[in-house]
């Protein structure tokens, strides 16, 4: 009797469905985002009248609201001047999903004074023991400005003051205090991978309370737009630093060395031990779709590989009413509960034209009985 019974639960082992809760609640290594994806309901869109809107990182306050830091520059000025007049601003929710509204800037221009006295830009809060910190790019730059695009010399003074700070703040909704210094800022070794410019940073405390700062990189090559764009990380023991560098690029692909960018845009969450980022796989070596979302895994911070299940979203992605997409999403945010992926949010351009843009909050179902291939 007792070999019957082990056979048969030797067979229901064998047939066991793979189980999307019982992973992702471990955050293990198998987890697989790319199996939760769910078409896109079109209400799912947070636009402002006015405004490009962008980068939006997702949190959950004390009064049980959701709040997105985001992005926003004026239509007028064109899709490339978010490097001379974007502020980063913040809207609320009472669901992940939106609808959210518009509530006050956070960020706004402070003056050149500053070294992110012209525009503040990529926010990534994270909240812990109580306060929430909001980390982003900022620049300044005194340099005349007549038409905003990457073909205009003085722009890229702009794009090159790039730097990294923190704010901290009681509420998401409250008042942000900067410092008015740079949290991160760039090499003085003219060699180093960062010597150009630091940007798109992405942060999480780990189980001991230390802070890991991901950070886009540029170098310099003697030309006013720099060298190769990497990525780098950083540690530190308080959310204000310092922080210490470490001393080799991440997110690298075997095969990428003479690409211009392998990976953009990460973010990164701490789970049971392990580290995870999402990135934008800019020319397809992680998920073999140039613009598609992967997910990557570290056990130290500092060396990643793309998971077992690398690919989260693809270049384009499905609106409930079955359309595709007309543009890749960018700037990945996860709102996680429990360390379970709930939404995935990501901006978007709405035409080829890049007259607007807007984010979009990606619904992330725990699905039982998916099996995956």
């Amino acid at each position: 009797m007792l070999q019957k019974t082990l056979v048969l639960i030797f067979i229901l082992a064998l047939f066991k469905p793979y189980d999307a809760v019982s992973q992702n609640n471990e955050s293990s290594p198998d987890l697989n985002i790319g199996a939760m994806v769910q078409p896109v309901p079109l209400a799912n869109k947070f636009i402002e009248p006015g405004y490009y809107v962008w980068c939006g990182s997702v949190t959950k306050g004390k009064d049980g609201k959701f709040y997105m830091l985001y992005s926003r520059w004026p239509l007028k000025d064109g899709f490339y001047s978010w490097p001379v007049t974007s502020e980063i601003a913040v809207a609320v929710a009472d669901h992940p999903a939106g609808p959210f509204k518009y509530l006050k800037v956070a960020l706004p221009a402070r003056g050149t004074q500053f070294w992110d006295g012209s525009a503040t830009h990529n926010p990534a809060v994270v909240s812990y023991k109580g306060k929430y910190y909001l980390y982003y790019m900022g620049t300044s730059s005194n340099a005349v400005i007549t038409q905003p695009v990457p073909a205009s010399g003085n722009w890229w003074h702009y794009r090159n003051s790039q730097r990294i700070g923190v704010a901290v703040a009681d509420n998401p909704d409250g008042d942000w205090k900067r410092i008015d210094k740079p949290v991160l800022s760039v090499s003085p070794d003219s060699t180093s991978y960062d010597a150009l410019m630091v940007s798109n940073p992405a942060a999480t405390f780990d189980d001991k309370g230390r802070v890991i700062l991901l950070y886009k990189m540029v170098c310099k090559n003697g030309k006013i737009n720099g060298g190769q764009v990497h990525f780098g990380v950083a540690f530190a023991d308080s959310p204000f630093g310092p922080f210490v560098k470490h001393n080799k690029t991440i997110f690298e692909a075997t095969d990428g060395a003479k690409e211009w960018m392998v990976a953009e845009d990460p973010f990164v969450w701490f789970h049971n031990g392990s580290y995870f980022a999402i990135v934008r796989d800019v020319v397809g070596k992680f998920t073999g779709d140039s613009g598609a979302f992967a997910l990557m895994i570290s056990k130290n911070g500092t060396d990643w590989q793309p998971a077992k299940y690398p690919k989260v979203v693809g270049s384009t992605f499905l609106w409930e009413n079955g359309e595709k997409s007309v543009s890749k999403l960018e700037r990945p945010c996860l709102y996680l509960e429990n360390g379970v992926p709930k939404y995935l949010y990501g901006a978007t351009r709405a035409n080829i034209e890049q007259t607007m843009s807007y984010n979009v909050a990606v619904p992330l179902q725990n699905l039982k009985n998916v099996l995956n291939k």
